[in-house]
């Protein structure tokens, strides 16, 4: 593997921003210092006047393979992801089949080894009867359980309570859950059917997976949690009446209850359904500005612990649907760290919040083995960002294998320039090196 040596940044690590040099060797961060002219190597990347941050990792991806490889697979967005600087993604169990059993979970793994250019982890799906097999999950080598409350895409929908308990009491493992309550759902939906058919017009999304199925939903796994000593996630909160469910008062080390905001209910609001109808329709909804504004206060002051997409690719052929049979979901991960820049342009959060929230602090609660950060001894993924290098979003440049974005047309301010993959130089200025492909994280758990 060739060595690197990255000069003249600005490092976005730990909390500081510092100008140093970045030397890489078999993979492995060797060296940072002010000046490390002195060492050889086989490739020299001048990053004056650029930032580099801690390669994004991602918690929460739906890739679609196997079995939805029409709208999205692992090579396809694994590619997106790396050119967004995402080096490290998890990715979702509802996929066809589902990864339910050991043997299909390790099947996906295989599938990653030969396609993913990033990094990478997969979730196992927790269904009504299949505890014994997630009981059988190594902790080392998985990053957590998915638990649906709510249906969304593959009706994965644990709707027995005995069997939830039962989960949330047995299982040592991190358990991440799409926490919306479906029959709040299903009775909002019925209303709104009966008044408009399929048809219903988009601003009623957010009426119908509403905030009191989200909070119902999130307080019901939060007081589970507690009862049990579960680690839980609540994946995508979506509303200001969640948010207060999450504590701000302790590091995210001592935290057992922990929580994750999308880049999608950080920027839009239910002023964007007009103008992008269906193509914003994603499960929980987005909703109104001002619950976005609480989330991203939530994230400043820590409620919230962790900034990720919840990419989920579908066709444009299919999103071009009455409401009741448009899917719900959206590409995302090749913009969400030039998104979150974005807000960091308009003064609403800082660099090294940034690097926390997207790479600090995924490694953190997911106990990451020597990832997240830029340290001597770590694996080496980074990402080279220029903050003042503005681009268009256009069909041209879109890589997620649906061929489009809710962001199609817009202007970010910051570009990813170089993406470093487990010391490897994956992407560069619009041009992919796909030699080498990216590795299976590992976890550092202890459990008593």
């Amino acid at each position: 593997m060739k060595s690197i040596l990255i000069t003249g940044a600005n490092i976005v690590n730990e909390g500081k921003i510092t100008r140093s040099d970045v030397l890489i060797k078999e993979g492995i961060i060797f060296n940072v210092g002010n000046d490390l002219s002195e060492f050889e190597a086989d490739m020299t990347i001048d990053a004056s006047g650029k930032h580099i941050f801690p390669g994004v990792i991602d918690d929460q991806v739906h890739f679609r393979e196997p079995g939805l490889t029409h709208k999205a697979d692992i090579y396809s967005e694994s590619k997106a992801a790396v050119a967004g600087g995402v080096t490290t993604y998890m990715e979702m169990p509802n996929t066809d089949p589902q990864t339910v059993t050991i043997e299909l979970l390790e099947e996906k793994f295989a599938i990653a080894k030969e396609k993913s250019l990033a990094n990478y982890s997969f979730f196992f799906g927790a269904t009504n009867d299949n505890i014994e097999e997630i009981l059988k999950v190594d902790p080392e080598n998985v990053c957590g359980i998915k638990v649906f409350q709510g249906s969304s895409t593959g009706n994965m929908l644990v709707d027995n309570q005995e069997s939830l308990e039962r989960i949330f009491r047995e299982c040592k493992l991190l358990i991440a859950t799409h926490s919306e309550n479906d029959d709040i759902i299903k009775e909002n939906l019925a209303k709104y059917k009966e008044e408009y058919g399929d048809d219903i017009p988009m601003k009623y999304h957010p009426k119908i997976r509403s905030e009191e199925a989200c909070f119902d939903a999130s307080k019901r796994v939060v007081d589970m949690a507690r009862k049990y000593g579960t680690k839980l996630h609540v994946l995508h909160i979506s509303t200001a009446k969640e948010v207060k469910l999450f504590d701000d008062r302790i590091p995210l080390e001592e935290k057992r209850i922990t929580a994750e905001a999308c880049v999608h209910h950080l920027w839009f609001s239910e002023e964007d359904y007009e103008e992008k109808g269906t193509l914003i329709k994603w499960n929980p909804a987005v909703k109104t500005a001002a619950d976005r504004d609480a989330i991203l206060k939530g994230v400043i002051d820590g409620n919230i612990d962790i900034i990720a997409t919840d990419h989920a690719p579908h066709t444009l052929e299919e999103k071009d649907n009455p409401y009741t049979k448009a899917p719900s979901g959206g590409p995302l991960i090749q913009h969400s760290l030039v998104a979150v820049l974005d807000l960091y342009h308009q003064g609403k959060i800082r660099l090294e919040q940034v690097a926390d929230k997207m790479c600090h602090n995924p490694a953190i609660l997911f106990e990451v083995e020597k990832r997240g950060y830029i340290r001597p001894g770590y694996h080496a993924d980074l990402a080279i960002v220029d903050l003042n290098s503005p681009w268009k979003v256009s069909k041209e440049n879109i890589l997620a294998k649906c061929g489009w974005s809710p962001f199609e047309g817009h202007e970010f301010k910051s570009k990813v320039t170089h993406t470093i993959v487990s010391g490897h130089l994956v992407y560069e200025k619009g041009t992919f090196h796909e030699e080498k492909k990216g590795e299976r994280i590992k976890f550092s758990r202890k459990f008593e």
